[in-house]
C-alpha cells in the first residue's frame, strides 16, 4: 500500500484546495497553504467534488443492464472495460485501476483531518462546525470502506463474514502504517461504526447536497443493512432519512424528450438527491455506443414516464436519465427513491406486506403517466416481495447499486440470475455466485503489500 499513498501525500499538495464547484465555499481557502489545520481548511478539502464526491463505475460495465455489441467492445478506450466486461481473470493488465485508487484517497483524506481534529481547539471554529466536520469525515470514510468492500469481496454474510477477506482498514494518516486485509465483518464493523458516530455529529440537512448530513448517514446506513440483509435495521434507518426528507420529483414535470431531463446537481436542487456523488467516468459510462439491455427496456409499461425519460435512441437504446444532470456522467449517490425502496423491500421481507405496497405505491406515483397509474397490491409478502424487487431495478438503473444487488440476491434461488454475453461468436457466462463477482486487487497493490489476491 505504501507506493499508493506516497503518491497521495504528493497529490495533496496539488489537490488540497481545489473545488471543482468554488461556488460551493463558504470561503475561498489561502491556496499558498500546503498542509490543512484548521475546520475551514478540512472543510475546503471536502468540497473538493472530484476528490469526495466520486464512487467506482467497474461494477456497472460487469452488470446485467448494459449491451454493448461486437463492434462497441472491440471500441472500448481501455483494455479495463473491455475487460470487466468479459468478466476476464485479469481485468487490469498492469493499468492503474482509478475504481480501487480513488476511494483509499478518499480514506486518506479523511484520515488526515479526523487525525488533525484530536485537538478540537487546534482546529478553530465554533463547536458545531467541529461537529460537522468530523462527521463529514467520518461519512466519507465510511462510504469509500464501503464502495471498496462491495467490488472486492465477496458479499455480506453472516455465517463467513468473520473469516471471509474484506479489504485494508487504514484508518490514520501514517502513510507507513502497515495495514492488511481484515475481514468482511471488520469492514462493515467499522464503517457501520463511522456512521452512526456520524449521524450524531451532522446536521439533519444541508444546503450543497455535495455535503454530507444526518439525512445521508441514515440513508447509507439503510443501504449498508440491506447489504447484510438486515432487514429490520435497514428498514428503520432508511424510515430515519425519510423522516428527514420524503420528496419526490414528479416526473410528469420533467421534459420527456430533454437530453438531459434532470437538474444539474448539485448545481440546481433535486429535492431527491440526499448525497450527490457520481461514478467513475470511464468511457462506456458516457458513449451513448453502450447500449441499454433489451431485457431492461422491456421491462417498462408504456405509460410509465422512465422509459421515456431514462431511455433514447432506438433498438438498441441508450441511458439518459442520470441524476448528475449530465449525459456523459453518472449518478452514485444517495436518494430518496433508494429510501422508499429500501423501507419496501424490508416491511415485505418481515411480513408488513400491504405496508411495503403502500410506501411502493408513494413511489411509483410520480412516475406514471398523470392519472393513469394503478396502486399495486399483493396477497402476500412473497407476492410484495417480488414486485418490490422488480421496481427495483427498474428505478435504480445505473446509478452503482445492480452489482451488489446480484451478488446480495444470488443467495436466494428464487432470485439467482446467470448472466450471458456473447461477443464475436464467442459466449461468456457469469452463473450465480461466481468468484469474478469479487473484482482482483490491483497488482501494484499486491506488490506492494503482499495481501493475497482474490480468486477469479
Amino acid at each position: 500500500m505504501k507506493p499508493l499513498f506516497l503518491l497521495m501525500a504528493l497529490l495533496l499538495f496539488g489537490l488540497l484546495f481545489t473545488s471543482c464547484q468554488k461556488e460551493f465555499l463558504d470561503k475561498k481557502p489561502d491556496k499558498a497553504l500546503l498542509i490543512p489545520t484548521t475546520v475551514d481548511d478540512f472543510n475546503a478539502l471536502m468540497d473538493n467534488l472530484t476528490v469526495f464526491n466520486i464512487s467506482p463505475a467497474l461494477q456497472e460495465i460487469s452488470a446485467d443492464d448494459f449491451y454493448a455489441t461486437d463492434a462497441d467492445v472491440a471500441g472500448f478506450t481501455s483494455v479495463i472495460q473491455k475487460n470487466s466486461y468479459l468478466w476476464s481473470a485479469d481485468i487490469y493488465q498492469n493499468q492503474s485501476c482509478t475504481d480501487w485508487n480513488r476511494p483509499y484517497q478518499q480514506i486518506f483524506y479523511a484520515n488526515i483531518i479526523l487525525d488533525g481534529l484530536q485537538e478540537p481547539e487546534g482546529a478553530g471554529g465554533s463547536k458545531t462546525d467541529w461537529n460537522t466536520t468530523k462527521g463529514s469525515a467520518l461519512f466519507h470514510r465510511a462510504f469509500a470502506f464501503y464502495n471498496l468492500v462491495q467490488l472486492f469481496s465477496k458479499t455480506y454474510d453472516k455465517n463467513t463474514a468473520g473469516v471471509d477477506p474484506g479489504i485494508p482498514l487504514r484508518l490514520t494518516a501514517d502513510v507507513n502504517a502497515k495495514v492488511g486485509r481484515a475481514s468482511v465483518q471488520q469492514v462493515y464493523d467499522q464503517l457501520i461504526g463511522d456512521l452512526l458516530e456520524a449521524e450524531k455529529l451532522l446536521p439533519q440537512t444541508t444546503r450543497f447536497k455535495n455535503r454530507p448530513s444526518k439525512a445521508a448517514a441514515d440513508a447509507l446506513l439503510a443501504r449498508v443493512y440491506l447489504n447484510m440483509e438486515n432487514y429490520e435495521q435497514a428498514g428503520k434507518y432508511a424510515a430515519a432519512s425519510l423522516a428527514l426528507n420524503r420528496s419526490l420529483l414528479d416526473y410528469n414535470t420533467i421534459s420527456l424528450s430533454a437530453t438531459n431531463p434532470f437538474p444539474s446537481s448539485p448545481t440546481v436542487d433535486n429535492p431527491e438527491v440526499i448525497f450527490y456523488d457520481m461514478l467513475v467516468a470511464h468511457g462506456f459510462t458516457s458513449s451513448t455506443r453502450t447500449t441499454v439491455a433489451d431485457e431492461l427496456y422491456q421491462l417498462y409499461a408504456d405509460k410509465d414516464l422512465r422509459k421515456s425519460i431514462f431511455f433514447a435512441g432506438s433498438a438498441p437504446f441508450y441511458f439518459k436519465g442520470r441524476y448528475t444532470g449530465f449525459r456523459l456522467q453518472l449518478f452514485g449517490g444517495l436518494c430518496v427513491d433508494e429510501m422508499y425502496l429500501i423501507r419496501a423491500e424490508s416491511l415485505a421481507r418481515m411480513g408488513s406486506f400491504a405496508e411495503a405496497m403502500k410506501e411502493l405505491n408513494t413511489l411509483l406515483v410520480t412516475r406514471w403517466t398523470k392519472g393513469t397509474y394503478q396502486p399495486l397490491s399483493a396477497a402476500d409478502a412473497e407476492s410484495a416481495l417480488k414486485i418490490v424487487l422488480l421496481e427495483r431495478r427498474k428505478e435504480l438503473v445505473f446509478r452503482g447499486l445492480r452489482w451488489g444487488d446480484l451478488k446480495r440476491l444470488n443467495k436466494d434461488p428464487r432470485f439467482a440470475k446467470t448472466i450471458v454475453r456473447t461477443v464475436s461468436g464467442q459466449v461468456f457466462t457469469l452463473i450465480a455466485g461466481d468468484k469474478r463477482y469479487v473484482l482482483p486487487i490491483p497488482a501494484e497493490e499486491i506488490s506492494a503489500s503482499g495481501m493475497a489476491q482474490n480468486e477469479r
